[in-house]
């Protein structure tokens, strides 16, 4: 009888453990999948700092504002991230050209993938990116660096606004993370945490 119910209680345990394992491997791919909806959402909203894309500079102003620069990396993505300036001044209405560069730190191919917003949130329909690297799968060869132009500018129309002209510095801040893709490649996908996860975007575009 003892047996009997050892056994049981086996299967029970056995059943129990695929559930939870069910129930995690879930959560990933909902993490995986949290970057390219929470894009789409803030496309739709303009919500967290979203910005304006596509459309060329109408021509300089008077005024000037400071841009700011700033990146993070995912500790799931073994690259190196930066900005290659800190900040720089740039007329209202004229198109300005910053760079970022990355340096794959592996000795194997990694493939990345950034989001991206400004701060303070509210300047978001003002800012205007007209070419970058967001949402696009970047692969970097082992040691190898690579430089990221991003060209943008920002509507005079901010110095009207009240809720905006007192805005005198804005941060524009790129987050790059490890594509599902790569992650599973590597088979790092098991050890990767929920922040690695939230690296699966799919191309935005």
């Amino acid at each position: 009888m003892d047996r009997t119910r050892h056994e049981a209680l086996r299967r029970r345990n056995r059943r129990l453990g695929i559930g939870f394992a069910a129930v995690a491997a879930g959560m990933v791919g909902v993490s995986f999948a949290a970057v390219p909806l929470y894009d789409l959402f803030c496309r739709v909203t303009g919500y967290n700092g979203t910005v304006q894309r596509g459309l060329a500079a109408p021509g300089a102003t008077d005024g000037t504002i400071t841009v700011r620069f700033a990146a993070q990396t995912d500790r799931g993505l073994p690259w190196r991230f930066q900005p290659d300036q800190a900040a720089m001044n740039v007329r209202l209405g004229e198109e300005g050209l910053a760079f970022y560069s990355a340096a794959n730190q592996a000795e194997t191919p990694v493939t990345g993938i950034s989001v991206y917003n400004v701060t303070p949130e509210k300047v978001g329909r003002y800012f205007h990116k007209v070419a970058c690297f967001c949402f696009d799968e970047q692969t970097l060869a082992a040691g190898q660096r690579v430089d990221m132009p991003v060209s943008f500018w920002v509507d005079p129309r901010i110095a009207e606004d009240p809720n905006t002209r007192d805005v005198t510095t804005i941060t524009l801040s790129y987050t790059f993370f490890r594509t599902i893709e790569d992650a599973q490649r590597a088979g790092s996908l098991a050890n990767a945490g929920p922040h690695v996860g939230r690296a699966g975007a799919a191309r935005a575009n």
